[in-house]
C-alpha cells in the first residue's frame, strides 16, 4: 500500500473525496478540514493499492490539485487492516506489475542530471575499466561496469519517448553524450599519465587480450545482450526491484567500450577506437530500444487500466476531524 496525502482547496474537497470513494484500491480515507496553511485548504489522506495509484493521480491532476494544492505519495512498509486487504484484492493486477508513471518520470529526471557526481562516477568507472583493459583483467572490467551510472539517462530517454517529454529526452541525451565524452577525455589523459609513470605501454593495448579483446569486436550478440539487459533494467525500475540493476550494469559493454576507445585513441590504435565506439553505440542503442518497447508494452497492457467502484456506502468510510 501507498499513503496519499493531499492539500485541497476547500471548495474542491467534496469532489476529491467523491473521487477517492469511487476509486478501487483505496482505504482509510481521512479528511482534516482547514488544517493546511501553505497552501491553505483541507488535508485529505488515504491509503491506496500500488496498482491503483497511477490513474488516481492522473484524475487528481485533471482536477488541478497539483496546481492549487499538493499531491504527496509515500511508501508504507506495513499496513495491518482488513480494509486495506480488501482494497488490494479489488485493485486490478498485481502490485509488483504496476507502473507509477509520475514516480518513474521523477526518478529518471533526477538520475539524468548532468552533475559533478554523475560525471565523477562515470569517469572513475571508465578509468577502472581502462586498467582492466590494459591488464586484461576481467574482474576490474566487471567492477567498473557496476560503478557506471549511465543507466539513469538511458532509462530517462526511454521514459521520455513513451511519455512524450521532449525536455527529458534532451536532458538525458545531454547527460549521456556529455558524460561519456568527458569520461573518455579524462580516461585518455589518465592513460597518458600512467604511461609517463611506466604503468601503461603501447604493447599492452596491442597484445592479444583473451579476457577483454571482445570489447572492440562488436557483433549481433552484443546487441541482443544489450536488449535483454534493457528489458531487465526497465522492469527493475518500474517494479521497484532496484537490486536487479547491478546485474544489468555488469551485462552490458558500455563503460568498457568507452574505456577501450579512449585508451586505444591515446596510443593511436584507431582500429580499436572505431571498434570500441561501435560496441558502445550498439549497447546504448539496444538498451534504449528495449527499454522503450518494454514501457510501451507496460502502458498498453489492459491490467493497468483502472476500473471504478460504486461510492462507498459503509458508515465511517471517511473520517472528518
Amino acid at each position: 500500500m501507498l499513503h496519499l496525502r493531499l492539500i485541497v482547496p476547500a471548495d474542491t474537497t467534496d469532489e476529491v473525496v467523491a473521487l477517492l470513494e469511487s476509486s478501487v484500491g483505496t482505504a482509510h480515507l481521512v479528511v482534516l478540514p482547514g488544517v493546511a496553511r501553505s497552501p491553505a485548504g483541507d488535508v485529505v489522506m488515504c491509503d491506496v493499492a500500488r496498482e491503483a495509484v497511477d490513474e488516481l493521480i492522473g484524475a487528481l491532476r485533471r482536477l488541478g490539485i497539483d496546481r492549487s494544492g499538493s499531491i504527496t505519495m509515500e511508501n508504507m512498509e506495513l499496513t495491518l487492516s482488513d480494509q486495506a486487504d480488501r482494497a488490494e484484492e479489488e485493485a486490478p493486477g498485481e502490485s509488483v506489475d504496476a507502473v507509477l508513471w509520475e514516480e518513474l518520470m521523477e526518478a529518471t529526471h533526477e538520475e539524468s542530471a548532468f552533475s559533478i557526481t554523475y560525471v565523477s562516477f562515470l569517469a572513475l568507472a571508465t578509468m577502472l575499466a581502462a586498467c582492466g583493459v590494459m591488464l586484461d583483467n576481467a574482474v576490474l572490467v566487471v567492477g567498473a561496469m557496476a560503478v557506471g551510472p549511465e543507466f539513469g539517462p538511458l532509462a530517462g530517454i526511454s521514459t521520455a519517448l513513451v511519455q512524450r517529454a521532449p525536455r527529458l529526452v534532451a536532458r538525458s541525451l545531454w547527460a549521456l553524450i556529455g558524460g561519456f565524452a568527458l569520461a573518455m577525455i579524462i580516461t585518455a589523459g589518465f592513460a597518458w599519465l600512467m604511461d609517463a609513470f611506466g604503468l601503461f605501454n603501447s604493447g599492452m593495448i596491442n597484445e592479444p587480450r583473451p579476457n577483454t579483446g571482445f570489447i572492440w569486436h562488436p557483433d549481433w550478440m552484443s546487441f541482443v545482450v544489450a536488449c535483454l539487459a534493457g528489458v531487465a533494467g526497465t522492469l527493475s525500475l518500474t517494479s521497484a526491484q532496484s537490486g536487479v540493476l547491478i546485474g544489468v550494469a555488469i551485462s552490458v559493454t558500455t563503460v568498457p567500450a568507452a574505456a577501450n576507445a579512449a585508451v586505444a585513441f591515446s596510443y593511436s590504435h584507431y582500429q580499436q577506437t572505431v571498434g570500441s565506439g561501435q560496441q558502445l553505440l550498439a549497447n546504448l542503442g539496444g538498451i534504449i530500444l528495449a527499454g522503450t518497447l518494454t514501457l510501451l508494452l507496460q502502458k498498453a497492457l489492459p491490467r493497468f487500466r483502472r476500473v471504478r467502484k460504486p461510492p462507498a456506502s459503509t458508515p465511517g468510510a471517511s473520517v472528518r476531524a
